[in-house]
């Protein structure tokens, strides 16, 4: 199982680069398996993911493998903790939502049929300094009722049972941001 969700976490990654969710080093993605964590490696690049650039890491964040994991995990910890539902976690640095985070308060508002089925409601929580206790804090509580979320002035945090549902509500956040932006600038 652990070959699956390294195998998983290096295809979603290039992915999401793929697909222009991310640039370079930004991003990170997880996959909870019991009381273990299969996260991106700190400096590993989305579009250059492999197998080896993938850490291990226990629910109080000690390191079980011999990769330091991203400087996120605080975050992805935070949320596994909160929602013990949610299996998998895409956060990633999508630009319009980005964009749309900078400009709005409160939540996105949702636009197509898919993204009120599939999120509900995309809460937009207030900006925290990158890798911190606060950004975990304020991310994870505002994921308490939601499945997505827009950090403000720094990106997104999608969940799933799945790394691929996860990752398909991720491109859903991009694209109600960027119908949401397009149509505020017509």
């Amino acid at each position: 199982m652990s070959r699956t969700a390294r195998a998983q976490l290096v295809r979603y990654s290039r992915l999401a680069h793929e697909r222009g969710l991310t640039a370079a080093f930004g991003g990170n993605l997880s996959v909870r398996l019991g009381d273990r964590v299969f996260i991106k490696a700190t400096g590993a690049v989305m579009d250059e993911m492999n197998e080896a650039q993938v850490a291990v890491i226990d629910m109080n964040g000690n390191q079980l493998s011999g990769v330091r994991p991203s400087s996120e995990y605080r975050l992805h910890l935070a949320v596994y903790r909160k929602r013990s539902d949610v299996r998998a976690i895409a956060h990633l640095h999508p630009p319009y939502s980005i964009a749309v985070s900078a400009l709005l308060g409160g939540e996105l508002p949702i636009i197509t049929p898919e993204a009120e089925l599939y999120l509900g409601k995309i809460p937009i929580a207030p900006f925290r300094p990158a890798g911190t206790e606060e950004l975990a804090e304020v991310t994870s509580e505002a994921l308490r009722k939601a499945d997505a979320v827009l950090m403000a002035r720094h990106g997104i945090v999608t969940v799933g049972k799945s790394l691929r549902e996860a990752f398909y509500k991720a491109e859903l956040v991009e694209e109600s941001a960027k119908l949401w932006y397009l149509s505020e600038k017509r």
